[in-house]
């Protein structure tokens, strides 16, 4: 309980992908990456709820206010030749941060990862992040420090799949 009210966590539903395109454009204000987000709610429709989806999220909501949310998809490791779980987004509001609820929205995402079999979950935080770092740590995260995340998109990306394969 947060503030007197129970917080739930339930699935994202087609009429709530409004809400999660806000809630990412929240988060995105908050990691100062504003001017990344492109997505629209017919890109987020497709990929929650379209044919294949791509991704899943859940809400987490107090009494009929929604604080917060975590969207993820499925990896795999040839290491451990098992599934995996990506989470791409977590995010609390902050007016109701330190109350519990990334911790209930990461226990709920553990509790999918353990019943579908998984052998990880992983994500990224940015570096300047310090109470993020704290509290994942807190929860028995660790950094994977020899490890850097690499990129490519747009113009890049395009140039790169129109290259000519070598032989």
């Amino acid at each position: 309980m947060t503030g007197g009210q129970p917080i739930r966590i339930q699935p994202a539903t087609p009429a709530d992908v409004p809400l999660v395109l806000a809630l990412i454009r929240e988060l995105a204000e908050y990691e100062r990456l504003t001017q990344e987000v492109v997505a629209s709610e017919s890109l987020l429709h497709e990929a929650l709820f379209g044919e294949r989806p791509a991704a899943e999220a859940v809400l987490a909501v107090a009494g009929d206010q929604p604080v917060g949310f975590a969207l993820w998809f499925q990896t795999f490791s040839t290491f451990l030749g098992r599934r995996g779980l990506y989470l791409e987004d977590l995010y609390v509001r902050p007016a109701w941060r330190g109350q519990g609820i990334g911790r209930a929205l990461l226990g709920h995402l553990a509790r999918v990862a353990v019943a579908r079999g998984c052998g990880r979950i992983e994500w990224s935080v940015l570096d300047w992040n310090e109470p993020a770092i704290r509290f994942y740590r807190s929860l028995g995260a660790r950094p994977m420090d020899e490890w850097t995340v690499f990129r490519i998109t747009g113009d890049a990306l395009a140039s790169l799949g129109r290259a000519s394969p070598s032989a």
